[in-house]
């Protein structure tokens, strides 16, 4: 039941790490015109928060060492939610702004302890990750996929379709809320001193670890390509001759594959590991993908491609801080870092994508510039991919085998 519960509260809570970004997206256009938000503004709302993940993670470590893993999550699903029902009062850019500001804060603490809460609470923490990025990939959907369709239900209201979304922060908090209750300081002491810990009260970021660094590089790679290809590939389909619905349709392929892929690829990992194997796979899908784009292959045979190379690198790379520490502090501080720097490079992507665009007046340039990033990614991955999963020791996983 514990093991359960467990399992529960990591699901709802990485499934509020993307709808508050990716509502924005279908609802784009009507937001700037109702607001009066100049292109350059209406960007912001996407990017915004992305950067916050990148800014803000660092602060993950400090706030854990000071106040818990759970404590933690739990008041940054809160400010998350009350930063996403503040959008029913959206009638200025600047608190639009803002409620993107507060809530990548939120997210971007979230996103590190829910690794170190993996590597914590199971012993198979490889496998665990798919729920995590699972999770997050269908979050992502329901918030692109449903906005519109909200807006037309709840009487033609962005803000009511925005603002709607806060309510997977209130049900997460059903369970997280409850750690943060019932914990006595003297039981959080003891299960945090059962774990190692840093002599000097915590572990930092590991600045000056080479690994740490290409573990990031890998990481801002991944993630660059990700939100290049979120922003651009319908505008992509378009400029091959295809229709606005059928390029959203494409899209929203794109986001599918990623679910089963992303839940499916850590369980494998974990049962055959060879771990470089899938790195490189994952990535070559990618690289087909916008090989075919070139060619001007058909762009629902082109998406699957990158659907599977997308959906399967996302769950890799956050599995790799997981494997390559020993406990829940290590991994707390090592995805802390690989977000932070990769999530500040990614925000680049859908810049550069655009920027090159408006040179050349066309997408193959830039499609050819992004080839080039997933080339650079696989030379990291010989390099990052030849480390064997660490086994996880009984006192760094104590609940999954004794609280099924």
């Amino acid at each position: 039941m514990r093991f359960v519960y467990l399992i529960a509260a990591l699901f709802l809570a990485s499934l509020n790490l993307r709808p508050v970004i990716t509502s924005v997206s279908p609802l784009l256009r009507t937001i700037q015109d109702s607001l009066g938000m100049s292109g350059a503004e209406a960007s912001l709302l996407t990017s915004l928060p992305v950067l916050c993940m990148g800014f803000f993670a660092p602060a993950a470590v400090k706030l854990s060492n000071r106040l818990s893993i759970e404590r933690t999550i739990a008041y940054c699903l809160l400010l998350i939610g009350l930063a996403t029902a503040a959008r029913y009062y959206a009638y200025s850019a600047w608190l639009m702004l803002l409620t993107a500001f507060l809530a990548g804060a939120g997210i971007a603490v979230i996103g590190p302890l829910l690794s170190g809460f993996i590597k914590k609470n199971f012993s198979n923490p490889s496998a665990i990750v798919g729920v995590y990025s699972m999770a997050m990939v269908v979050g992502a959907a329901l918030g692109s996929g449903l906005s519109v369709s909200l807006q037309n239900a709840l009487g033609h209201s962005w803000q009511a379709s925005a603002a709607s979304w806060s309510l997977l922060a209130v049900i997460a908090l059903l369970l997280w809320w409850r750690p943060v209750k019932k914990t006595p300081a003297r039981a959080e002491a003891a299960a945090i001193s059962s774990v190692p810990t840093n002599p000097a009260g915590g572990f930092k970021l590991p600045l000056k670890n080479k690994r740490a660094w290409l573990l990031t590089s890998f990481f801002g790679m991944m993630a660059f390509m990700f939100y290049s290809l979120t922003a651009w590939l319908p505008p992509i389909v378009q400029e091959q001759g295809y229709d606005k619905h059928t390029a959203g349709m494409i899209l929203t392929l794109f986001t599918l594959i990623q679910i089963p892929v992303s839940f499916l690829l850590p369980i494998l990992v974990s049962r055959f590991q060879h771990r470089v194997v899938w790195l490189v796979g994952c990535a070559a899908m990618e690289l087909a993908g916008l090989l075919l784009t070139q060619l001007h292959v058909t762009p629902w045979l082109t998406c699957i491609f990158l659907g599977i190379g997308a959906g399967g690198l996302f769950p890799m790379a956050l599995m790799l801080p997981i494997d390559e520490s020993a406990s829940m502090d290590e991994a707390n501080a090592l995805s802390a870092m690989t977000q932070s720097g990769g999530y500040i490079f990614a925000s680049l992507g859908p810049l550069s994508v655009g920027f090159i665009h408006d040179i050349t007046g066309g997408f193959p340039p830039a499609l050819f510039g992004l080839m080039i990033v997933v080339v650079i990614m696989i030379l990291i991955q010989l390099k990052i991919g030849n480390r064997k999963i660490r086994t996880v020791r009984s006192e760094d996983a104590p609940l999954l085998s004794n609280n099924r």
